[in-house]
């Protein structure tokens, strides 16, 4: 028997505790983050938001936003963290919805959307073009880097620990990686 491919309905009739995404028509349903994600998540976005989207301390020019769902073609993404160039985006959409592909996404990675945000979503944002990416691992205590280069993404950087880092595309400030894990 042929499967149907899920849809936008199926999507917005899961419970508000679960976080849902559709790819290629595959329904991906995830559990609320829990705290070392939500922590590194809110800290990064305060971390960017100060310089970059309200040029405090920094070149702003950005918007960067918690969970913005991302239509992208067929596709429904909800990155943790996604960050648009101002001259490409003047003003956020008045709806719900963007389907202007980010210049910068981060995925917080978790046990359960481990593989779905590095093998279902990294393919997705390269098609779309979305030029940096970055994935945090709070457990790990780890900061990927990726830039999209040919279609594909290149590894630019692995930052681990606690060391304050600059990283693209926001490498006009350091960044302290220990503030994200919640390190004094």
């Amino acid at each position: 028997m042929e499967r149907k491919p899920a849809s936008y309905a199926d999507l917005e009739a899961l419970p508000d505790s679960v976080l849902g995404e559709l790819v290629a028509g595959t329904l991906y349903a995830s559990p609320r983050p829990a705290g070392l994600h939500t922590l590194a998540a809110s800290r990064l976005g305060i971390a960017l938001g100060g310089p970059f989207d309200q040029g405090r301390g920094g070149p702003g020019g950005w918007f960067v936003l918690d969970e913005p769902e991302l239509h992208l073609h067929e596709d429904v993404l909800v990155p943790d963290l996604a960050g648009w160039r101002r001259d490409r985006m003047p003003r956020p959409p008045r709806t719900a919805a963007f389907t202007l592909e980010p210049d910068w996404v981060c995925e917080v990675l978790s046990p359960s959307t481990r593989v779905l945000d590095r093998a279902v979503k990294l393919p997705v944002y390269a098609r779309e073009g979305v030029r940096h990416v970055w994935l945090v691992d709070p457990e790990a205590r780890t900061l990927e880097v990726f830039r999209l280069e040919g279609g594909h993404y290149s590894l630019l950087a692995t930052h681990a620990g606690p060391a304050r880092v600059r990283a693209e595309p926001f490498d006009a400030i350091e960044l302290e990686l220990a503030f994200l894990w919640g390190e004094p």
